[in-house]
């Protein structure tokens, strides 16, 4: 039996991003929220959420768009895209992983996402920074979907490749990256590999940044690490 029910699934944009509530100055404030269809919203939250501007940023889709977690500054709102594309394949094909929904997969390395500059008070791209590529990187996707980290002058973005990279706030260059996808010595001594990063972002607190390096629930590399990198980058 069926009961208010819409004859068809509709689209799987659902909102996975949590809304930042910024201060644009002179008693003004703003909702800012990314959505898995790609675009990212300001909402003023002393107007009924009324619609202050709308600017898309990925094409969308269940895994793609605006994954996880934004950040801002005083001036912008730093968004990574996701658009992840992964084709069912048979299980043993090179280069693919199973999934989590009975599958195996490979993910497609030639679409994916990057990180965005917006500005706070109009959503206008300030700059915009593609996703370097996979190169010749097996089971690869460019898609950036983890949670942004920012602090003064430098923006943090993980993505599926398992690089974490840094980019200068001021005009999007990368200017640090790090590829996590190896073997490591643990201070426990349990053997561990990085791999894929998505989900939660880096953590930067006392001097260091803390972030974790295996993300295997999409297709993506797998791993069981959490690496801490100190002020030099080491």
């Amino acid at each position: 039996m069926r009961t208010n029910c819409p004859a068809a699934n509709g689209p799987d944009f659902d909102c996975g991003s949590s809304p930042i509530l910024v201060d644009l100055g002179h008693g003004h404030r703003a909702l800012v929220a990314g959505q898995k269809s790609g675009i990212v919203y300001a909402l003023d939250p002393d107007r009924q959420g009324e619609l202050l501007w709308q600017r898309r940023v990925g094409r969308g889709g269940s895994m793609g768009g605006v994954q996880w977690g934004s950040a801002t500054d005083a001036k912008h709102v730093y968004v990574a895209v996701s658009d992840v594309t992964m084709h069912p394949v048979p299980s043993g094909t090179a280069g693919a992983r199973d999934t989590a929904f009975g599958f195996a997969a490979q993910l497609d390395p030639k679409i994916g996402g990057g990180l965005f500059a917006l500005k706070l008070e109009t959503g206008e791209v300030a700059w915009q920074t593609p996703h370097p590529g996979c190169g010749q990187t097996p089971g690869c996707s460019p898609a950036q979907s983890a949670a942004v980290t920012a602090i003064p002058g430098v923006i943090f973005s993980g993505g599926l490749d398992g690089h974490l990279r840094a980019y200068s706030a001021q005009n999007g260059h990368i200017v640090w990256d790090v590829d996590t996808v190896k073997d490591y010595k643990t201070a426990n001594g349990v053997k561990a590999h990085g791999g894929a990063l998505d989900g939660p972002g880096a953590v930067v607190v006392g001097g260091m940044l803390y972030v974790n390096s295996g993300y295997a629930f999409l297709g993506g590399a797998p791993g069981n690490v959490l690496l801490a990198f100190s002020v030099d980058g080491k």
